[in-house]
């Protein structure tokens, strides 16, 4: 599995993220497209820091929700969902262009990637989106037991997929995310270093209940916010070499 990571993600005075620390560790950059974080000196600095590290470099378009961070839902239109999405992954890919870098994949953040794994109309527009833009660029979403279902409705749309799997998150029976709400939703050091050996030496995951779940993915979601959590990272890169 290939190391997929949120990054790009400051805006203004606003810092989050440690982009320069975790780079040398990752291979795919999620960057934020402006909607729920990033601002043009952010993403131009992310997308300058995929160059120098070889790291492929990805869209991360979001609800437009700047205050709470792209985690909330909004009830749009199919028609807005494409538009939105499109806006935002041609500034990315604009931007990527100009710094010498390839935009190769889309990845939706937040509140939209959980609709759109919940809610096939939110996914077709998405995959709409991606079939209409003017260059091929390749779809994340989550790898759960519809993997297949959704590599059809992909395929249907002419859309590449990469599947992803999650380092630090607790997974429900169906195979999706047990809600940041809930407790046990994410999971702490131990845990994570425990699932990232389960999906890399068995293709699956212990869920909630305690059930085994198969979970076969290409790239695997983790995150350095903070010291600790690039730190980890550098421990996930040891465990799946």
């Amino acid at each position: 599995m290939k190391l997929n990571c949120d990054l790009g993600e400051s805006f203004g005075a606003w810092t989050m993220g440690l982009n320069a620390e975790v780079m040398p560790y990752i291979d795919q950059a999620n960057i934020a497209a402006g909607f729920h974080a990033g601002d043009p000196l952010v993403i131009q600095h992310t997308l300058r820091l995929c160059r120098e590290h070889g790291v492929t470099a990805g869209a991360h378009p979001a609800y437009p929700d700047l205050v709470g961070f792209g985690r909330r839902s909004m009830l749009c239109s199919r028609e807005e969902i494409i538009a939105k999405v499109h806006y935002q992954v041609a500034a990315l890919d604009g931007m990527a262009s100009c710094a010498g870098v390839e935009l190769r994949y889309v990845k939706p953040h937040g509140a939209l990637y959980n609709d759109m794994m919940a809610n096939a109309d939110v996914r077709m527009a998405i995959l709409e989106a991606l079939a209409e833009y003017h260059r091929p660029l390749a779809l994340t979403l989550q790898a759960t037991p519809d993997v297949e279902r959704h590599r059809e409705e992909a395929d249907r749309a002419g859309v590449e997929v990469w599947f992803e799997a999650f380092a630090d998150r607790c997974y429900d029976d169906s195979g999706l995310l047990v809600s940041r709400r809930l407790d046990g939703a994410v999971h702490n050091r131990e845990k994570m270093l425990q699932q990232v050996e389960q999906l890399a030496n068995d293709a699956s995951v212990t869920t909630i209940s305690g059930a085994t779940l198969p979970v076969a993915a290409d790239t695997l979601c983790v995150h350095g916010d903070n010291p600790e959590g690039v730190q980890a990272i550098r421990e996930i890169r040891a465990l799946i070499g």
